[in-house]
């Protein structure tokens, strides 16, 4: 359950994007856009052996796909009609060019081949560390179709990725914690930029959303760690997130929720297409019908709206600006511990305004080269009124990103090198009391950073990727330098072996920044191995790690505000195992996944006085998430059970450190999605409903400032604001032009 911002946003934003993801065709008679041409094939090698992994694409376009383990390709272009050149590309082979006619129907090409290298260079690719959704240049683990009806995700990107190994939900923030990592050690990327502020505002105990739709996204990359040097400022993971580029047609869509609405408008024309889309949520009428464990004095309420611009720039460039803003309210009493809030609970209210505007362009150069630069502004204005306190947050912030990219360099290797630059300005004023002085803390920071890498082929079955990151801190005055390396072995037709290492760094976050800026870069040193194959759609992946920690900051709980107490002396590790099995042949119609991972993780950081199993982390993991097709009924039904072993926390009524240990979390969860056509226009309505069995599930406690008469200090559980969320949604797209197959198993 995500309670803060119920509203799914996916779910808001799906009509708009997400009923758009099917080949494009003109709108109506008038419009200018190209008609599609659908392409399939299949590309082997000169032995006639199918290759996964080939880059097909339409030349001096950004219309493709990679082919499957089955070396088959299938995609769409609306590209001019006419004669235009379809490229495979794959490291170790000879580029092959093939002379096509669009517009004219259907191509297919079923025997495209591809002649190895004169060094007769392999074909396997560095995935360690990777979990891919997606991405038309890597293997598909999960589309942003599967984001939406995984059930228990409510439509959340990070709902949904804790759907898969390495991650430990946490169900009172929502938010990703991976490898014993906390969850401020995973950053999210969107087109190449650093987001700053992914999720929702939120008050302690009570979840937030990710800000995104994931049918703003054409593909999702989470990295579990020994990730890109492209990538900073993450000590554990990144989330990297592809926008969509030119949207299929023009069409206009409705959302009515038991929780709110939207409305969305697309425009097409022939290189240019706008979405507008305004959503209101109010969970006031839900909670009025459905009891919850939470006072709810003003039930979240949220609205807001985005803008998405994409305009193709010559032959191949794109011009893509996406802005969106974002203003949530609510107020609730809390179960508190303490006498004076015992009987009525904790008041806590909270406003957020967010604004986000994300830039970005690419274009192809000269001899092979090509260009991707873009600037990404953030403002997040969050006010926090804890009983008769008033807390209030202002963080600005802007990052710019330009990147050189050279694939056809050579036949052995390509090269990619970047730079950014990031600044901010944080203010915080702290009011204690209504007729109290004001408290104010700051952080300025102005950061740079560079980074270089290259994938190589070294034999026939055996391929490096080699990197190195720098970065400098203005704020800290220092500099930190990142190298990294892959190394992939291909150990069968459709096997292969991985490994990862590398240093990764990351500024301390801004509420211990605000306290002292006399700190250091925390560090994280990753080791990675990992056995993937992938057979007719079923693929299995296992990989082992060692991440250890150095430089994490302390202080001194009994003084957390003294920045004397604040140094760079904490330490830990994070070791375990991660197994993900997904199949979506054995069963026809169906679809499921099982994921599982061990972590065995200790450190020493914030107010830890020694090192501890930290509270956000639990030992043994498991996910189970099955699909099914209904064709008779055009509906599509699912399931997932998630199981969590009890995560420790610090109970100060007994000796030690985190030696406390919650429930086992567990949670079923089911919905259904169903297609239709009303008054002719195509229809979805979605029902799910999170934690079936009501599992109470206790998420921490909270203990008194004060020991009581016996000594003790009084707790009370933390808990879900209510035992399980119902969701209903009628989705509709009015003048949806392309087809849609209500027979065919949604893709």
């Amino acid at each position: 359950m995500k309670p803060s911002l119920l509203p799914l946003l996916l779910l808001l934003n799906a009509p708009a994007a997400a009923l758009a993801q099917t080949p494009a065709a003109p709108a109506a008679t008038h419009q200018p856009t190209n008609p599609a041409t659908h392409l399939t094939g299949t590309v082997r090698d000169a032995d006639g052996q199918p290759l996964p992994g080939v880059n097909v694409f339409v030349k001096t376009s950004f219309d493709g796909a990679s082919t499957d383990s089955l070396g088959r390709f299938s995609f769409s272009t609306d590209h001019a009609a006419g004669p235009a050149v379809l490229v495979a590309t794959f490291i170790g082979y000879e580029p092959l060019e093939t002379l096509v006619t669009l517009g004219e129907g259907p191509i297919s090409l079923p025997n495209l081949r591809l002649k190895a290298s004169r060094a007769a260079l392999g074909d396997v690719v560095v995935t360690a560390g990777a979990f891919e959704a997606s991405d038309e240049k890597r293997s598909s683990v999960l589309k942003p179709l599967d984001i939406v009806t995984t059930a228990g995700a409510l439509g959340d990107i990070a709902g949904a990725l804790n759907a898969l190994p390495g991650t430990t939900r946490n169900g009172e923030t929502g938010q990703l914690f991976v490898r014993g990592g906390a969850a401020s050690e995973t950053k999210t990327y969107l087109d190449g930029l650093p987001v700053q502020t992914p999720y929702g505002g939120a008050v302690p105990n009570v979840a937030a959303r990710g800000r995104f739709s994931p049918f703003l996204f054409k593909g999702t990359v989470f990295s579990t760690g020994g990730y890109s040097a492209e990538y900073g400022q993450a000590l554990s993971a990144v989330v990297a997130l592809n926008s969509t580029d030119l949207a299929p047609e023009t069409l206009t869509s409705v959302s009515l929720m038991s929780v709110g609405g939207s409305l969305a408008r697309t425009k097409r024309w022939d290189c240019t297409s706008l979405a507008l889309t305004g959503d209101y949520t109010n969970l006031a009428p839900y909670y009025n019908l459905v009891p919850q464990n939470l006072g709810w004095e003003k039930a979240p309420l949220q609205m807001g709206g985005s803008l998405k611009l994409a305009h193709k720039v010559g032959e191949a460039g794109m011009l893509k600006v996406y802005g969106t803003y974002s203003r949530q309210r609510l107020a609730l009493r809390q179960p508190d511990a303490n006498p004076e809030f015992a009987a009525t609970g904790h008041p806590v209210a909270l406003a957020n305004d967010n604004i986000y505007l994300n830039t970005t362009y690419r274009a192809p150069l000269t001899r092979g080269w090509s260009l991707n630069t873009g600037l990404a502004l953030t403002q997040d204005d969050n006010l926090i009124q804890p009983d008769v306190q008033t807390v209030h947050d202002l963080d600005r912030s802007a990052v710019a990103r330009l990147v050189l990219t050279n694939d056809s360099a050579s036949n052995w290797f390509n090269l990619k090198m970047g730079v950014e630059g990031y600044a901010q300005r944080y203010r915080q004023h702290y009011q204690p009391a209504a007729e109290a002085p004001t408290l104010s803390l700051g952080v300025d920071e102005q950061r740079g950073a560079a980074f270089a890498e290259s994938e190589m082929v070294l034999s026939h079955n055996l391929a490096g990727r080699a990197g190195l990151r720098t970065e400098y801190s203005a704020l800290l005055g220092r500099f930190n330098a990142a190298p990294r390396l892959g190394l992939a072995y291909k150990t069968g037709e459709n096997s292969q072996l991985s490994a990862a290492w590398g240093y990764f760094y990351q500024t301390p976050t801004t509420d211990l920044l605000r306290i002292s800026h006399a700190l250091q870069f925390e560090r994280a040193e990753h080791y990675m191995l990992t056995y993937q194959r992938m057979v007719k759609e079923r693929t299995l992946r296992a990989e082992i790690y060692q991440k250890n920690y150095a430089q994490l900051t302390t202080f001194s709980a009994a003084q957390p505000y003294n920045p004397t107490t604040y140094q760079n002396a904490g330490s830990g590790y994070a070791r375990g195992l991660d197994v993900l099995w997904r199949d979506r042949t054995t069963f026809k119609k169906a679809d499921y996944w099982v994921s599982y991972d061990f972590v065995d993780t200790r450190r020493q950081f914030r107010d830890y006085p020694e090192q501890a199993v930290p509270t956000f982390t639990a030992r043994h993991n498991l996910s189970v998430v099955g699909k099914y097709w209904l064709q008779k009924i055009h509906t599509q039904v699912g399931f997932t059970y998630a199981y969590g072993s009890p995560r420790r926390y610090n109970d100060p009524n007994l000796p030690g450190y985190n030696q406390g240990s919650l429930p086992a979390y567990q949670d079923l969860s089911l919905n259904a999605s169903y297609l239709t056509h009303w008054f002719g226009q195509f229809t979805i309505v979605y029902v799910s409903a999170s934690n079936v069995l009501g599992r109470q599930n206790v998420y921490g406690y909270t203990f008194a400032g004060q020991p009581d008469a016996s000594g003790l200090r009084p707790s009370v559980a933390v808990l879900p604001p209510a035992p399980r969320m119902l969701f209903v949604g009628v989705f509709i797209s009015i003048n949806k032009t392309s087809k849609v197959d209500l027979n065919e198993k949604p893709e």
